[in-house]
């Protein structure tokens, strides 16, 4: 199976970037953590109060990071970064490839394939734990993609401490595959929906890896 030879955790430290809509839940963990430290030099108080303010925002600043990809060529590619929790046929024939993303995984999510944004729908719901099958009831935002394989369905789903999806771009963009579509803040799960006749490659319990993992096989 393709893979990138660069280390996502890597590029994202060593190139700086960080992850569209990160700032409300950024900047204010950095300024808290930059006022305790400034503080801390005055104050062993402060001192006390700098230290897990300091951990929490470089644990933000490591959740948030954005790494540039190596995109694989493949006809379906993993739009997520995380663990395939299960592949379901469905009922009209497609099948359903579920990839859980922890707190420890990028949450940038990619276009599993180049085509058209014909629908972008956020649907409100509950904020069960991601790798909860009742999880499917929780606040998504479900995406459409015209492609040259057809409609594919996409399904972004927040998880127990996941409160925000943030879509990058609107209904009636064409993307190319692997470009950054959205971000789901926190701990979560992407679903996509492979068209019938296409032969899922990946198994449960494979990490993927967004923009590099071929979902397809073929």
């Amino acid at each position: 199976m393709p893979h990138s030879k660069t280390s996502a955790p890597r590029d994202g430290v060593l190139k700086g970037r960080l992850a569209r809509g990160a700032s409300p839940w950024l900047l204010p963990t950095v300024a808290t953590a930059a006022f305790s430290l400034t503080r801390a030099r005055r104050s062993g108080r402060w001192a006390a109060v700098a230290v897990p303010t300091t951990a929490l925002a470089a644990g933000m600043l490591w959740f948030f990071r954005d790494p540039e990809r190596e995109i694989t060529q493949g006809r379906v590619i993993s739009p997520a970064d995380g663990v395939v929790q299960s592949i379901m046929p469905w009922k009209d024939g497609r099948t359903r490839v579920a990839i859980f993303m922890s707190p420890l995984n990028v949450h940038v999510n990619r276009a599993p394939l180049a085509g058209t944004v014909t629908s972008v729908e956020h649907i409100p719901g509950g904020f069960v734990p991601a790798f909860n099958k009742e999880s499917e009831n929780n606040e998504r935002v479900v995406w459409h993609f015209d492609t040259e394989l057809g409609d594919i369905e996409m399904i972004q789903i927040a998880g127990a401490v996941a409160r925000r999806i943030v879509p990058y771009i609107p209904q009636g963009t064409k993307v190319e595959q692997g470009e950054r579509i959205g971000l789901i803040r926190f701990g979560s799960r992407v679903d996509i929906y492979l068209p019938e006749g296409v032969e899922v490659a990946v198994e449960v319990g494979q990490a993927t890896t967004a923009g590099v993992t071929r979902i397809d096989r073929g």
